[in-house]
């Protein structure tokens, strides 16, 4: 009867250090804005339903998206027009960005750090690898996250047509910020 109890002492001991090591930062809030910046025309417009988590065990992350949850624009035509003819957000209703950060990240110590993540955006259906800098601020088991870059249309097959090339850019700048929570 003691080596039992003794047994499953052990076992639950560690299964509940095993689940400790497994905690990964998961997304509290976060936002993606992106701006087009062309000759005719400016559009901004931005989503807060982001979704992701960071295992700090292996520096692994993954972020996803519903495309039809952006707001803003500057009309009601311009945000349809952006998810039935540009993000067909039907055929393709998210858009991910998954990978690892290549730089060692001690997330148990508080500081800020410069990262670059590489992983394979998705957007509009193709998929492309990238390698994104941005910054960590750690602080008491809470990561806040940074990035600014740019995503050209082309290299997500996403065409303008010309009738409006001079209102749409073709290279979209995007603006990511997320709060995360070791859970």
């Amino acid at each position: 009867m003691g080596f039992f109890r003794i047994l499953v002492t052990l076992t639950l001991a560690a299964c509940s250090s095993g689940l400790e090591a497994q905690k990964k930062f998961t997304t509290q809030k976060a936002s993606i804005d992106f701006t087009s910046e062309a000759q005719l025309e400016l559009i901004k417009a931005a989503t807060n339903n982001v979704r992701g988590l960071i295992d700090p065990a292996t520096n692994q992350f993954a972020f996803t998206i519903e495309v039809n949850t952006f707001k803003g624009f500057n009309s009601a035509l311009q945000r349809d027009h952006f998810n039935e003819k540009y993000m067909e957000s039907e055929k393709f209703p998210k858009a991910s960005f998954s990978g690892k950060i290549i730089e060692q990240i001690d997330f148990s110590k508080n500081g800020s750090y410069d990262v670059r993540a590489k992983g394979d955006l998705d957007i509009h259906g193709v998929k492309q690898t990238r390698i994104i800098k941005g910054k960590i601020l750690v602080n008491g088991g809470t990561l806040v996250i940074n990035a600014h870059f740019d995503v050209p249309l082309s290299d997500h097959n996403i065409s303008i047509p010309t009738v409006v090339s001079q209102k749409i850019a073709t290279q979209i700048k995007v603006q990511f910020e997320a709060s995360m929570l070791l859970q």
